[in-house]
């Protein structure tokens, strides 16, 4: 099953891309995250929220496809999801780099690559009590340095 994956640093419009292809009939598989939920996201459909000892499982079972930590909350898909069931999806580079070689020939990798100001302002508008604003664009900086596994990169923000 040919897959595509969207990448990009945090208000980058990967929801939003999502949204756009969802409408397209791609099926998404929603990630699985420790991290708190932020106002107005919903269970099972912006993430499936799991407390640590729940994730911490799936790992010891080999439930994911790939799973990261990122600003020190977890984050997965699942083998089934990846697999069998789902044909687009929400990764960071180091979900990418977990990806099998073989499986990443059928995989369209979409990195959205927005500016810095426009991000802010996103982030600024969302309010999310979690996580500073200046933390979570330090830390994008250092997961993307030097990301180049990607096919297609969208730098316009008005897409």
């Amino acid at each position: 099953m040919n897959k595509i994956i969207l990448v990009g640093k945090a208000a980058a419009g990967k929801d939003h891309m999502r949204r756009i292809l969802e409408g397209r009939g791609f099926k998404y598989g929603v990630s699985y995250t420790t991290r708190p939920p932020r106002p107005n996201e919903i269970d099972g459909e912006d993430y499936y929220f799991l407390e640590e000892s729940e994730f911490n499982e799936g790992i010891e079972k080999g439930k994911w496809y790939e799973w990261v930590e990122f600003n020190g909350w977890k984050y997965g898909t699942s083998n089934k999801q990846f697999l069998e069931e789902c044909n687009l999806f929400i990764m960071t580079p180091k979900g990418i780099a977990h990806i099998d070689p073989v499986e990443r020939k059928q995989c369209t990798i979409i990195y959205l690559d927005v500016s810095d100001t426009v991000r802010s302002a996103r982030l600024l508008q969302r309010g999310d009590k979690n996580d500073s604003i200046e933390r979570r664009m330090y830390n994008d900086d250092l997961d993307f340095k030097n990301f180049t596994d990607y096919d297609i990169k969208i730098e316009n923000a008005n897409f």
